[in-house]
């Protein structure tokens, strides 16, 4: 991907302001949603707990891997010093303050580990050759605390960049640019480590038996997808609702869909060579996760939603270029991209609870879990926007990102 800008000069636009207190009735219906799903997942705590703890995992990692990859796309913009992404930056950095609630989202599930799904936990010394092997790993207080290192990592890094960016809004210091680029050399590689990590502790450790050393850059492949969409979305609702005219034009949209274009490549193809290798080595402790997802109706669900529909159906759609610079167009894919990047979690995590096929009655809770979680996070998320400008309104690229052409 390249950029240019024009030589014409661009007078830079005042700041602009989201107002959140407009939304009343949408903020209403976010608490309602967030209510209702609150209390559907007491009552399957009491019913089920199994039912419980696997859908709130699903809805968590659904939630995480959108942040994760908006700190990645925040990371990226100054590593690489990209011009064309300041006018979005704002956003992603906006996004990112979910980390403030997700720690508290966490705490069911570190509640119920030890006596649900981590089975590792309670197997005792001698008995699984495997576990045993995994024991430097797999135990119960490094566990803990690899997940509050994660936390702190991601809500640090997370922070100081919003930080910096809107102390650059009043004084104009092209230091605190100098300063975000620093810290993001400093954290991509920790970055890389944690949402690997995070991904094996909080999903795979459920079956310590299997192994894959493609499943960081797998979750990572997903976030990146996934948040891309999501930051296409706001920034869609937003021109739509008459913001950053002027700000933000069809060349960024057209950036955006390009690089969801790339990584739905890029996630077929972290996802065939893993399945392709596992299949190949027909080792019986790699292919047990794979055999599990393609029994009974888990059959359907993989080849329809995960091959069809993540890749050959999403690749189709962002082909063209019209359907890239088209924003309604694009915004209509972004939203078929979460609904991919919700099937393909749930297909990793539920087949964990239910090995011998899909059960609709669950699919209730994962909903409820889904609207819990993420009710407060859009509210967390319509806030935060009104409180800076919605660009980066005295970065120093800011006039070569407006006469953006690609």
């Amino acid at each position: 991907m390249s950029a240019a800008a024009h030589d014409t000069p661009t007078a830079p636009p005042k700041a602009e302001y989201f107002r959140y207190t407009n939304l009343g009735p949408v903020l209403f219906g976010l608490g309602v949603a967030g209510v209702a799903g609150l209390v559907v997942c007491i009552i399957a705590f009491f019913v089920s707990r199994d039912v419980f703890l696997f859908s709130w995992l699903f809805a968590l990692m659904f939630f995480f891997t959108i942040s994760a990859g908006a700190l990645f796309w925040n990371l990226l913009h100054f590593a690489v010093d990209a011009e064309w992404s300041v006018v979005i930056r704002r956003i992603l950095e906006t996004m990112t303050r979910s980390f403030n609630w997700l720690w508290l989202a966490f705490i069911p599930l570190a509640l119920g580990a030890h006596h649900i799904w981590y089975r590792w936990m309670d197997t005792p010394l001698g008995e699984d050759p495997v576990v045993d092997g995994k024991r430097a790993l797999l135990n119960p207080t490094f566990w803990a605390v690899r997940t509050v290192v994660y936390f702190a990592f991601f809500f640090s890094v997370s922070y100081l960049l919003r930080r910096w960016s809107a102390k650059q809004d009043i004084n104009g210091d092209p230091g605190y640019s100098t300063k975000s680029r620093a810290l993001t050399f400093g954290s991509l590689a920790f970055f890389g480590v944690f949402v690997t990590f995070a991904g094996i502790d909080w999903v795979i450790s459920i079956t310590p038996h299997w192994y894959s050393t493609m499943w960081g850059v797998y979750i990572f492949a997903g976030s990146a997808w996934s948040s891309m969409a999501v930051l296409i979305l706001i920034t869609y609702s937003l021109r739509n609702a008459g913001y950053l005219e002027g700000v933000v034009s069809t060349e960024h949209f057209h950036i955006m869909g390009k690089l969801l274009l790339s990584f739905t490549v890029f996630w077929a193809y972290i996802a065939f060579d893993q399945f392709f290798l596992i299949w190949y080595a027909n080792i019986p402790e790699e292919t047990e996760f794979f055999l599990t997802r393609n029994t009974e109706s888990w059959n359907f669900m993989t080849i329809g939603f995960q091959v069809i529909g993540h890749f050959f159906v999403t690749f189709a759609l962002l082909l063209p270029r019209a359907a890239k610079t088209n924003t309604k167009r694009l915004a209509l894919i972004a939203c078929w991209v979460l609904l991919m990047h919700a099937a393909d979690l749930y297909i990793i995590v539920n087949p964990f609870l239910n090995g011998k096929g899909v059960r609709p009655l669950t699919m209730i809770v994962d909903l409820a879990a889904l609207a819990t979680i993420g009710a407060p996070l859009a509210i967390l998320f319509l806030r935060g926007l009104g409180k800076n400008s919605l660009y980066a309104l005295r970065d120093p690229r800011l006039p070569e990102s407006l006469r953006l052409v690609n």
